[in-house]
């Protein structure tokens, strides 16, 4: 029965991507809809602005749960609706919140089980994340090398305890939350004259630059580390 329990939030979680996906939730959560909806979403914010942002946040947390592919428009429309610093804190908390659940699922279901039958590579690189985890979680989330969702899943294979995961997920994507919340606010003014959105322009080089060099910056601690051992040796 244990076991059985053990399972039923990833069953559960899977039960749901797959009626969001069958229900086509990510179309409802675009730029058509915020076009073709902006006057009664911009007057539903004003009209009700002590919930909106925590209806925001939740609906920004059960996204991230269910892996949606809409995090980028919801961090715009998050900078479209409401203030800095006020869009880039409601974005950080609800995919950290979203991205703890998944990471909890993962960890006491899929990544138990993984580690029990783990040979000795996956042991080896489970003492190394252990050893070197805030650095490696810090970069993984400065640079969006890999897809939120796969960053979120992966730390809970290697004993990651929650606490680390949530504050280096909090710290982490603060800068890029910014930036997206941030291109949000000229959302309106795009809308006005009928532009095309281009995250190209948003997600530019320089922007990149930044964000790269946050990540190296994060992995100081275990290049030293690193060097200092061979210098032992």
């Amino acid at each position: 029965m244990k076991k059985l329990l053990k399972w039923f939030p990833l069953v559960l979680l899977l039960i749901l991507m797959a009626l969001a996906y069958f229900f086509d939730l990510p179309n409802y959560l675009s730029f058509e809809t915020l076009k073709a909806h902006r006057q009664k979403i911009t007057q539903f914010v004003e009209a009700h602005w002590l919930i909106t942002p925590f209806l925001f946040i939740a609906i920004y947390i059960v996204v991230t749960a269910l892996s949606l592919p809409v995090g980028i428009f919801l961090s715009l429309l998050g900078g479209f609706l409401f203030k800095q610093p006020f869009s880039t804190l409601y974005v950080v908390i609800g995919a950290t919140l979203g991205a703890c659940l998944i990471f909890l699922i993962a960890k006491t279901s899929v990544g138990n089980f993984l580690r029990e039958k783990a040979g000795k590579r996956l042991k080896k690189m489970e003492k190394e994340f252990q050893e070197n985890g805030v650095s490696y979680l810090l970069f993984l989330r400065f640079v969006p090398l890999f897809p939120f969702w796969l960053v979120n899943i992966a730390p809970a294979f290697f004993g990651i305890s929650l606490i680390t995961f949530a504050w280096t997920t909090f710290v982490g994507i603060t800068p890029g939350a910014f930036v997206f919340t941030q291109a949000g606010t000229g959302l309106g003014a795009i809308l006005d004259v009928g532009k095309e959105f281009s995250l190209e322009a948003v997600f530019n080089w320089q922007i990149r630059i930044a964000l790269l060099a946050l990540g190296i910056f994060a992995l100081i601690p275990v290049i030293v580390k690193k060097i200092k051992k061979k210098h032992d040796r």
